[in-house]
Formats: structure tokens, sequence, C-alpha cells
């Protein structure tokens, strides 16, 4: 008998020691995402990213909870929305885009963005090296990607060398990616056009007045759209039987011609590290950025074929998807 009174004793103890372990248990680390387009939207690369957290050791619903809060591709809405995250007390926010990382840095806490297109020229950080504030994060630098994206659209229309550059100019990114784009025009004796298309449902009349100024192609820059509003940009391109090319697979899965640019997933993945990294104490400021070493090339058949385009053998060759 008292053994067994020492033995239920003795795992009464026990459970009581669980019980208060778990009680003290740290809680959940809190994180948020201040991103242009909607959970479901953005599906493969949260994929990604839970992957590098994963790895990391954090799962959701342990010792990791996320807030996800979208603009639904409405830049304006990213201040109220970046507040919102700081009022829901998150130890940090990932961003996606240089407008959600400018806004989500107001909000005075680390911010981790998962792409931002040349952060020192649009004065996100001071250095790549050291940031020197509250942001660190995956950073894509545009000289090279605007080159490339020129030369492909040549290479695929190679009579069309006047381009129309349909972009949002009141996105600081794109204005650097318009400067970065004139000397590669030049050497390739393109012609650029500037098209300001601030909004989506511009994009109809951006590629009217492309069209109406001469332009024979064009290049596309809008920032996160959501799928409707790019499959509204990629009509307007198709009625204007402008070749364009893009800078996401995402609209010539949706029926464009061709995109180069970095693989966003792999942005994702690699953001975790960061994230990580801060969570155990080291601040955003003393974290160099990583630059964007990943690109693809997606291009679509179909569509080539309706514009009377022959895609060209080593184009087909170095793509690293062909839809359509």
């Amino acid at each position: 008998m008292t053994s067994r009174r020492a033995f239920l004793s003795a795992a009464l103890v026990l459970a009581s020691a669980r019980l208060a372990a778990q009680d003290k248990a740290a809680p959940a680390r809190r994180i948020g995402f201040l991103d242009p387009v909607s959970l479901q939207a953005n599906g493969a690369n949260m994929e990604q990213f839970r992957k590098g957290m994963k790895e990391l050791g954090y799962a959701e619903g342990a010792n990791l909870a996320i807030e996800y809060l979208s603009a639904e591709g409405r830049s304006d809405r990213f201040a109220q929305l970046a507040a919102e995250l700081s009022r829901r007390g998150v130890e940090l926010i990932v961003t996606s885009g240089t407008p959600a990382t400018l806004a989500a840095r107001q909000a005075k806490i680390p911010v981790v963005t998962a792409t931002v297109v040349d952060p020192v020229d649009t004065k996100v950080v001071v250095s790549l090296d050291r940031p020197g504030g509250n942001v660190t994060g995956m950073a894509v630098l545009t000289e090279e990607l605007e080159a490339r994206r020129l030369e492909l659209l040549l290479a695929l229309a190679p009579e069309r060398k006047r381009v129309a550059a349909i972009m949002d100019m009141s996105n600081p990114a794109f204005a650097e990616a318009w400067k970065a784009m004139q000397p590669a025009a030049a050497r390739l004796g393109i012609e650029l056009l500037l098209i300001d298309a601030r909004k989506p449902e511009d994009a109809a009349r951006g590629f009217a007045a492309a069209a109406g100024r001469g332009a024979n192609a064009a290049v596309v820059r809008f920032g996160s759209l959501t799928p409707a509003n790019r499959r509204a940009v990629v009509d307007a391109a198709a009625r204007s039987k402008l070749p364009a090319i893009y800078n996401s697979r995402q609209f010539v899965e949706t029926g464009g011609l061709a995109s180069y640019g970095v693989n966003t997933p792999q942005m994702y993945y690699r953001a975790a590290a960061f994230v990580d990294k801060i969570l155990k104490g080291t601040r955003p400021g003393e974290l160099p950025m990583e630059r964007a070493t990943r690109f693809e090339l997606v291009l679509n058949r179909a569509t080539a074929h309706r514009l009377g385009l022959i895609i060209p053998p080593d184009i087909f060759l170095k793509s690293d998807d062909v839809v359509g």
C-alpha cells in the first residue's frame, strides 16, 4: 500500500510539474504581415516563408502567431494597416514591396522586407551592408534586371524598338526602374516612352495611349496586384496587340507574353532567417540586407503565336517555364 501511495504521489508531483512548465512556457512570438494581396493570392510565397520558419524551429499554433493584413492592391491603405498591426502588438512586420515597407517603417518596430527594390536609392535604408534603421531583409537591384527585360523583349520582337514603359510612377521603386532603363535602351537602340499609369484600372488607357504614340511593344510595371487587376492589365495588353514583358510570372500565367523577375517564393523563404535573428535579439539596422540571386524567365507560347511572334530557340532554352 505504501509503495502504491508513493507511486501516486510521485505521479501527481510530475503532472503538476508539467502543468507548471506549460504555464510558464514562453508565449508565441507574434509577427505581422503587410502585403499588397490577400493571403489566398499570396499562398505560394507564404508557403515558402512558413517552410523557412519551420526549419528554424517555429510552428504556428505553438510558438508562432501570424497577423496578416492585405491592402488588396490599394497602396494608400498601407499606413493605416501598419498602424493596426502595431496596435495588435506584433514584434515585427514582414512586408512586400517599397510602398508597404515605407509605411511599415513608420510603425517604429522592426521590419523585414521579403522584397524591396533599390532600398538605398528609395531611402528605405542607409546602405545594404548596414541598413541603420528598423528595416532589413531582401533587396532587388534594378539596373541589370531592367536591362535584361529590355533585351528579352527585343529578342522576342526584334523589329519593335519603340517601347512604352507603362508604370506606376507614384511608386518610388518604379521611378528608380525608369532611370535604370535609360542606358540599356540607348545601348539597344530602343526609344522609350513613359506612360504613367498609377492604378490598375488605368492600364487600358495606358495601352491605348502607348499605341496612340506609336509604341509597338511595352514594359509593364505595377506593384503586386490582385488576380482581377492582373487580368485587367493583361487584357488591356491583348486588346492593344502590343508584345509586353512583365516582372512576375503571374502575368504570364494569366495570358501575358513574358516575364523576367526575381523568384519571389525564394525571397519569402530567405526572409524567415531575418525574422529569426530579430526575434532572437539582433537589431534590424545591424543585419546586412541580402541581394536577390535567383531570377526566372517565363514565356507564354500561345500568346506569342497570337501576336505573330516566334520565340527564338536560345530564349526558349534559357526559359525557366513555358505556359500556353
